[in-house]
């Protein structure tokens, strides 16, 4: 917790662990946040790698993408044409919710990784996946971080809910809620869908970072279930497919109110 959030289903059977970049960390020293967190020197096809996979993402994402998505996208003013630097897009997110990004070397061991979001940090990594891995990378990125993640932090309501699921996490000493809390996380943050005004959107940025997923899920191919925690909690899932199931929320104060109820009935919050 939380699982590894490859960007599109791989053709070929799951790897076998040997990518170090799906092996979490755990930490050993504080992690850099906000301004403290430096701008390594991109090679021009790192930055090419970002333009292209922007591009793509901002001609797919209207109509499919949530208001609260993309008006975060907006608001935070990322470049298209070059990696944006962490500590930029951390004062823009401070501004708006409070919230800092830390630089993190890559997928964080759960404890540290949910300790950062009690306190409003999102660890975010830094290096971009290389274009032989456009349609697929097995672990988190700095598109999948920046692009995918920090839009819907600059959402007040979503801010407060993801801040609870670090709170909740650090609480639980249940194998098995834990397990149904790191479902919850993927079937949210992850892979959520919201009813905006114009029709059922997409906010989780498992999905909204890849291109074959955003047109997977708002077909008939993936079944989508109103959110019930309880429910969403006992969901098996399988990071290497698209996924069959997908939960649709109201809106994000009912995400948080159902949330928080949920996580209250088990002491965790």
């Amino acid at each position: 917790m939380p699982p590894p959030s490859p960007v599109a289903p791989p053709e070929s059977p799951a790897p076998d662990g040997s990518d170090p970049r799906c092996v979490p960390h755990k930490l050993t020293a504080p992690l850099p946040v906000g301004d403290a967190c430096g701008y390594p020197r991109y090679s021009a096809e790192e930055h090419d790698v970002w333009r292209t996979l922007y591009a793509r993402m901002a001609d797919l994402l209207p109509g499919r993408a949530a208001d609260e998505f993309l008006t975060g996208l907006t608001a935070l003013g990322l470049d298209h044409e070059k990696i944006p630097a962490l500590a930029a897009v951390s004062r823009q997110l401070h501004r708006a919710t409070g919230w800092q990004i830390a630089r993190t070397p890559g997928l964080l061991d759960a404890h540290d990784f949910f300790g950062h979001l009690a306190r409003r940090i999102f660890p975010c990594t830094d290096y971009i996946r290389s274009r032989g891995e456009l349609d697929y990378t097995p672990a988190p990125d700095c598109f999948h971080d920046i692009f995918g993640h920090t839009p819907m932090i600059m959402h007040p309501r979503f801010a407060d809910f993801y801040q609870k699921i670090g709170q909740a996490a650090l609480a639980c000493r249940d194998p098995q809620v834990e397990e149904g809390l790191t479902r919850i996380y993927w079937f949210t943050v992850e892979f959520g869908l919201v009813k905006n005004p114009g029709g059922l959107r997409i906010f989780g940025n498992g999905i909204i970072s890849s291109s074959g997923e955003t047109r997977h899920s708002l077909t008939a191919k993936a079944e989508k279930r109103p959110f019930v925690p309880e429910q969403a909690a006992q969901q098996p899932y399988d990071i290497w497919h698209f996924q069959d199931v997908l939960w649709v929320v109201d809106s994000f104060d009912q995400l948080e109110a159902e949330f928080v109820r949920w996580a209250k009935g088990h002491g965790l919050l």
